[in-house]
């Protein structure tokens, strides 16, 4: 995938499991929300994989293990070992591991998946800032994390501790709706210590660089719902990306996506990868997609025809993202959205 600025959802004549080697499939807002299996997807995996596409999970949840996320799938009716499972608290473990001594101490702010990940890296977890910890490490831990945690991590961070993050995504959808994630948890130690930590997770290269030496990847896709962490991480690690509107991107969000926020393809659930997608062509002083022709004006966006909601999406992507070039898109789409239903 090139850095350039994409100006244009690209269309592909090979179903998406056969032009790719390898998935990289985010977890929650794709596979599942709230522990319970997304419309599709269950059918739509179990095609790519019979087709011969590796199917991978790459989550930035550092809470639960990789045995955990692998019993669960399977449960759902996705058969996962726990080798197709990579965790940011695998990632953040590694990345810690290079830089302390080998059976150093590690505060852990978090649930079991850091626990396991560090002592996978040969390193302790302790509990309390006064067990002398060379570094401390935070991650996603739950609703039921208790506020002292947050407090330990503080007095290690604030006596120069080094201090690592899973990840910083500041939401996580479940089952009722959004709720905080670990980069709401984080900024909490920032606020109390004015530190920043070193972060391994979605979409920063720790994470890529993990995800690719345990899948061993020639030609992935990375297929995901957010645009901030899925999206940016393909596009930090030149690869491809599918972006699925199951989760928490909307149609308004995709059409203002800055230049590292264009995904490569754009389609509504996990069929989306069984299928080819469709080219998006210059027509006249706009683009077309399907039976859609969409036109960016000097104050809105502009859509018309009628068709398949997508396309009309994808021709709607190419006029708000040539006329942002290398910026935000700020015209008004809200009315072409709503046409769609988006």
């Amino acid at each position: 995938m090139s850095q350039g600025a994409r100006t244009r959802p690209e269309g592909s004549g090979q179903a998406l499991s056969k032009a790719y080697d390898t998935a990289l499939l985010d977890l929650d807002g794709v596979v599942y929300a709230g522990g319970n299996a997304i419309a599709h997807a269950v059918d739509s995996l179990a095609t790519a994989r019979e087709g011969g596409m590796h199917l991978a999970y790459v989550t930035n949840n550092a809470l639960r293990t990789p045995d955990t996320v692998a019993e669960h799938l399977t449960e759902l009716g996705i058969p996962t070992g726990a080798d197709d499972v990579i965790t940011s608290a695998q990632a953040v473990a590694r990345l810690i591991s290079e830089q302390v001594p080998a059976g150093s101490r590690v505060l852990v702010i978090g649930g079991e998946g850091l626990r396991v990940a560090l002592r996978e890296r040969g390193l302790e977890p302790v509990e309390s800032a006064d067990d002398d910890p060379a570094a401390v490490v935070q991650g996603f831990g739950g609703p039921d994390l208790p506020w002292g945690r947050f407090a330990e991590a503080s007095y290690a961070v604030a006596r120069g501790v080094p201090w690592f993050a899973s990840n910083t995504d500041l939401t996580i959808p479940s089952g009722r709706g959004i709720a905080p994630g670990n980069g709401a948890a984080v900024e909490v130690v920032r606020i109390a210590t004015g530190a920043e930590p070193q972060v391994a997770g979605k979409p920063l290269p720790p994470m890529h660089r993990e995800t690719i030496l345990r899948t061993g990847a020639n030609r992935p896709l990375v297929v995901g719902d957010r645009l901030d962490t899925d999206i940016e991480g393909a596009f930090n690690g030149e690869v491809d990306s599918l972006l699925v509107l199951t989760g928490v991107t909307d149609g308004a969000q995709l059409l203002a996506a800055p230049p590292q926020h264009r995904p490569t393809y754009v389609d509504a659930d996990l069929r989306g990868m069984l299928t080819g997608q469709p080219e998006v062509t210059e027509a006249g002083e706009g683009f077309r997609c399907g039976g859609w022709s969409a036109r960016a004006d000097e104050e809105r966006l502009e859509l018309d025809g009628d068709g398949e909601a997508l396309d009309g999406l994808r021709a709607l992507c190419a006029a708000a993202w040539t006329a942002a070039g290398d910026g935000v898109c700020e015209l008004d789409g809200g009315k072409a959205l709503a046409r769609l239903g988006l």
